[in-house]
């Protein structure tokens, strides 16, 4: 597995998070990790997290609603609307959430799952309305570094999987 931060399009560089892995891993097993609500629990979100799927309806249109459970106590609410559903190359979608008190979070996330052979390129991408609310989720939410973790949780997943 390779850790890389890809460096996103000039106009679009100070609205974006991108991160990318390669996981030894076919892509449909990958596909199945993050579309499988009983997988996706297992490894979603930073060290210490827990989250609890209310709903996950994976097709254009559908809503996946979850919580983020912090190792605090902190209860992270998300209310995700999926906008292409491409199977087993992206998944789009709108993200909305945050902890209660903060302004939260909103972005156009897609991961696109790339073959390469036996490995799998899985690319992270977040797209936000502006500069500020790019750096606010970063500065507030750590999500690079919870981006990173939330891979580095799948790598650990499909290990126990493969």
């Amino acid at each position: 597995m390779t850790n890389t931060i890809a460096a996103p399009a000039k106009n679009l560089a100070d609205r974006e998070i991108v991160i990318t892995r390669v996981f030894d891993a076919p892509r449909e097993l990958i596909w199945n990790a993050w579309t499988d609500p009983k997988q996706i629990v297992r490894w979603w979100g930073p060290r210490g997290f827990t989250t609890t799927i209310d709903e996950m309806d994976v097709r254009p249109g559908g809503v996946w609603r979850h919580t983020m459970h912090g190792p605090d106590g902190t209860d992270y609410p998300n209310q995700n609307v999926f906008i292409e559903v491409v199977k087993p190359e992206r998944i789009v979608y709108s993200l909305a959430g945050g902890k209660q008190g903060d302004r939260g979070t909103q972005a156009e996330v897609t991961w696109t799952f790339e073959a390469q052979g036996q490995t799998t390129k899985l690319t992270l991408r977040m797209l936000f309305p502006s500069v500020e609310a790019r750096d606010h989720v970063v500065k507030t939410y750590g999500a690079i570094e919870g981006g990173n973790q939330t891979l580095d949780r799948l790598g650990e997943h499909l290990a126990k999987t493969s």
